[in-house]
């Protein structure tokens, strides 16, 4: 589901980066450019493609139409000439009016041009536009070791291509039965974005002859530019004489409403992108990539960067990556369903339960829950088999070692897309310090090891405090996370009963389904109460530690909302899995809560129909209400500031908003970035791995959910969200570290689900020990007769306690009082020496489950660290392009110091020559 990157650009190598050290050198040799790159906005498209950011070169020629157009499409100053940078929202009814005043006095100190419009809507809004000048951008892209090209690249042609051109070619045989430009992009859409092409290095004023510079006013592309000028105004003051600083604090107290960079225009066109091109890099992301009509289409990964910057790109190609490995998972899962659709009338066991009339199994509940025949759990049985098979085992090994290739697979995918957007070991060199980190620590001062330079230093015992303060609120939550899932608990062993006792028949009949059904639900509204409140208390937390840069906060932040969320969504699932009915105790001696309520035993048919059907509501409800909070409320939320407006200006009156007001009447992104998103996707990812043992149809659900997702975020970043900041980043942070977690996890998870969970491992015991076949070495249906009367304990009904006897005697039945009932156990009858203790055969069902989660595990683990081992980080390809492109910087090094000191050869023979004429 997502665009190699190398499609959009033919193949040709891209940005260098590992040299950046000897580019620098380079630097001092190189006088002149030879082979200059295309200006940005000029590879939009061909034809009548015209874009905002190079309408300032044409101004220059005097196009006085061009001005005016620019006037009235609200992306530049009155003059039509400054392109707006960035947007600042106040109202003039706020009290701040005195912090503001400062900020923007200091906002014209640093050379940031300002204009200021009142808002057609509403008067007492106030848009401040900000643009920054050639000079200030060029000393603050300096700073920030911002990368820009400055030599054209030479073509190196890797063999990746050579062999995916051979597949291309194969692929075209079959045309006639594909659909036309199945899954590809059309490129005669897209721009081919060349400034790939060109080495890069950090932007340097001393050196600018160097750098590919056609018009300054197209040099920083827009999302460059609005980095910079919020990178400005995140250290500004805004109060004289105190440490007061940047621009989150004054939209913190209410000084300003939003801060927001521009779109580029709007996202419609009434002409056709096909006859007259795309008006503009917003409008093209719409039609190749956030429309629902190119849903099946890989996604324009190079065209997301440069409109979004590379963080939200890289969520996007991960997000297509985890889209694109989930077929095959979802296929296999698939395949195991479907295996136990077609085996269905062929289990032995499942035929025994539907036949079994004359077993009478005892009350799950005390007092009101009534005897029932074991054939009553006949659709149970048959449902339990279609998730517990012989093709279970298979699938969870499968699990495990899909989940490693994935992550495999994606650091090689990683590795390409930050040597193709120049993002390897970027942030050793651009990572900054968190403004609120200075604030704090700007006395204490010590010298950085690496640039030399006096930095902001926080004490050793200042942070451990800090951090111990933290860990305890974690663990603090972790305890209200359980205590909610002990509710949970208390409600089902109560509500069982009754259920039992409940007038409709129908729900009187199927208590323990309607028990867990209504728990699921009432456990999902827990969890997305305790999630605003888990939300609060990691700000809190997270800003109480006092990380020091933005990727140490984010990484902060994200570790305590992902264990808060984690734990609070899978407690519940792992109570199910691994607790449920495991301590129960048995008739006539029944454990109980507070000695009061009897603990909840499983359904006749076992507990894993109760784990299908927490994770299935679970997973369908989380994603349903994840989808509509992420697109619905948007769309609800812009739709009624459209009505009001059409209500206050009257639906006669067409209004032409300029950008910003369009803009500001969008939705802000979330304040915490891509955390929502990710988070959402890293526990689908979880709940795909944990517990796919009892829910093979977990991956296929995650598919087609993820196939919606990426157009619905497409759609959401384009349409309905203003435009967020773009922002680097070289990977997609602790993710990663906690994507490998989950997949250690779910080996162990799975592992204990088959063995405990499931009845795999009873039924292999009786095969092979207890069955008619036992001995023999076979395990088909024919062995498993007999299966379900062994598995199943016989009680005495008069040993019953008091307050466990039912109502019924059983007399319905068989017309006189039961005398015995059967229930789900390995336990001696009452009349022997030993009454209801343990059988042989319990001990060796026990054995045996503990020997199968060792040898899955260890095997399973040993298959991991094989592909792990076996698979390299780095693809090979990309290490013969990085060390060619090494080679000829050394080339081109070596050729810049010889046509030095060949100059310098020529200088001195013709010096000599002049002192000799002087000579008299």
């Amino acid at each position: 589901m997502e665009a190699s990157s190398s499609g959009l650009t033919n193949g040709k190598p891209k940005a260098f980066h590992p040299v950046a050290k000897d580019v620098n050198i380079l630097f001092d040799e190189l006088e002149a450019v030879n082979s200059p790159c295309k200006d940005d906005d000029s590879l939009l498209h061909p034809g009548n493609l015209t874009s905002t950011s190079d309408d300032a070169s044409r101004l220059e020629a005097g196009g006085e139409t061009v001005r005016e157009k620019n006037k009235s499409n609200g992306l530049y100053f009155r003059d039509g000439k400054c392109r707006i940078d960035y947007i600042l929202v106040y109202r003039k009814s706020s009290p701040q009016t005195e912090k503001r005043e400062v900020f923007e006095r200091n906002i014209r100190a640093e050379g940031l041009q300002m204009e200021k419009e009142s808002s057609l809507i509403n008067s007492d809004i106030i848009f401040v536009k900000l643009h920054a000048p050639w000079e200030v951008l060029g000393r603050y892209a300096e700073q920030m070791n911002v990368r820009m090209p400055f030599r054209r690249k030479i073509y190196y042609l890797p063999r990746r291509y050579k062999f995916m051109s051979r597949i291309d070619k194969q692929i075209s045989r079959f045309r006639r039965w594909l659909p036309k430009k199945p899954m590809r992009l059309d490129k005669e859409t897209l721009p081919d974005l060349e400034e790939n092409d060109c080495y890069t290095a950090p932007f340097s004023q001393q050196r600018i002859h160097h750098f590919i510079i056609h018009n300054k006013d197209t040099f920083f592309n827009n999302a460059t530019r609005s980095r910079i000028v919020h990178h400005i105004l995140q250290r500004i003051k805004y109060e004289e004489g105190k440490n007061k600083i940047g621009l989150n604090r004054l939209l913190t107290n209410g000084s300003y409403e939003a801060a927001f960079p521009l779109h580029e225009g709007s996202y419609r066109s009434k002409n056709s992108i096909r006859t007259h091109g795309a008006e503009n890099h917003r409008h093209l992301l719409y039609e190749c990539w956030a429309s629902w009509g190119v849903w099946y289409k890989y996604q324009p990964l190079d065209l997301v960067r440069r409109y979004f910057g590379e963080k939200i790109g890289l969520y996007f190609a991960w997000l297509g990556w985890y889209t694109g490995m989930l077929f095959p998972a979802a296929f296999i899962g698939l395949f195991v369903f479907l295996y136990g659709v077609i085996t269905l009338d062929h289990c032995q066991v499942s035929k025994e339960v539907c036949q079994a009339t004359d077993i009478i199994m005892c009350p799950v509940c005390d007092k009101y829950c009534p005897f029932m025949r074991l054939s009553d759990s006949c659709v149970y049985a048959k449902v339990t088999h279609l998730f517990d098979n012989g093709a279970t085992v298979f699938f969870a090994v499968f699990m495990a070692v899909w989940a490693t290739v994935f992550l495999e697979f994606w650091k090689r995918r990683r590795a390409v897309i930050a040597y193709d957007w120049d993002l390897i070991d970027w942030e050793e060199e651009e990572e900054e310090i968190r403004p609120q980190f200075e604030a704090k620590y700007s006395k204490k001062e010590r010298m950085n090891p690496i640039s030399g330079k006096p930095e902001p230093y926080q004490a050793f015992a200042d942070k451990c405090s800090r951090l111990i303060v933290s860990a305890s609120g974690i663990f603090f939550m972790i305890c209200v996370v359980i205590a909610a899932v002990f509710g949970i608990v208390i409600y089902r062993v109560v509500t069982v009963s009754t259920f039992a006792a409940f007038k409709w028949a129908l729900i009187r009949n199927n208590s323990q389904v309607a028990t867990t059904g209504t728990a699921v639900c009432i456990n999902f509204c827990i969890i997305m109460l305790l999630n605003v409140l888990y939300e609060r208390v990691a700000l809190f937390l997270t800003n109480l530690e006092q990380p020091r840069t933005e990727s140490e906060w984010e990484n902060s932040f994200t570790l305590k909302m992902f264990l808060f969320q984690f734990v609070n969504l899978n407690s519940s699932t792992f109570y199910i899995a691994f607790f449920l009915g495991r301590f129960a105790g048995h008739p006539g001696a029944y454990l109980r809560l507070i000695n009061r309520w009897r603990l909840e035993e499983c359904h006749p048919s076992g507990c894993l129909i109760d784990l299908c059907m927490q994770m299935g509501i679970i997973m369908v409800l989380k994603q349903t209400w994840n989808n509509f909070m992420e697109l619905g409320y948007p769309l609800i939320q812009n739709w009624w500031t459209r009505r009001k407006v059409r209500q206050e200006h009257g639906p006669e009156r067409k209004i032409r908003f300029p950008q910003w007001e369009k803009d500001y009447n969008l939705q802000p992104m979330n304040a915490y970035g891509l955390f929502d998103e990710y988070l959402e996707m890293i526990l689908q990812f979880g709940f795909t791995t944990i517990f796919v043992a009892a829910f093979p149809l977990a991956p296929l659900l995650a598919l087609l959910n993820n196939i919606i997702e990426i157009r619905l975020d497409a759609y959401k970043f384009v349409t309905q969200w203003r435009r967020p900041l773009a922002s680097r980043a070289k990977d997609i942070g602790i993710w990663y570290g906690i994507l490998e977690g989950i997949g250690i996890l779910s080996v162990i998870t799975n592992a204990f689900v088959i063995a405990i969970t499931s009845d795999f491992i009873p039924r292999l015991v009786y095969a092979y020990k207890y069955g008619p076949c036992a001995g023999q070495g076979e395990a088909g249906q024919k062995c498993m007769v007999g299966y379900v009367n062994a598995s199943l304990s016989v009680f005495r009904i008069a040993d019953f306690e008091n307050r466990s006897e039912p109502e019924s005697d059983g007399s319905e039945f068989s017309g006189t009082p039961l005398k015995y009932c059967r229930y789900r156990d390995y336990r001696d009858p009452p009349h022997s020496l030993v009454p209801y203790g343990y059988t042989l055969q319990f001990w060796h069902v026990l054995a045996a489950r503990l020997a199968f989660i060792i040898v899955f595990e260890h095997l399973v683990f040993c298959i991991k660290h094989l592909i792990s081992y076996l698979i390299p980080d780095l693809p090979k390809d990309l290490r013969d392009r990085m060390r060619r492109e090494k080679y000829l910087i050394q080339e081109m090094m070596y050729e810049a110091e010889l046509e030095r000191l060949q100059k310098e050869r020529k200088e001195r023979k013709k010096n000599g020559k002049a002192h000799h004429n002087e000579w008299p």
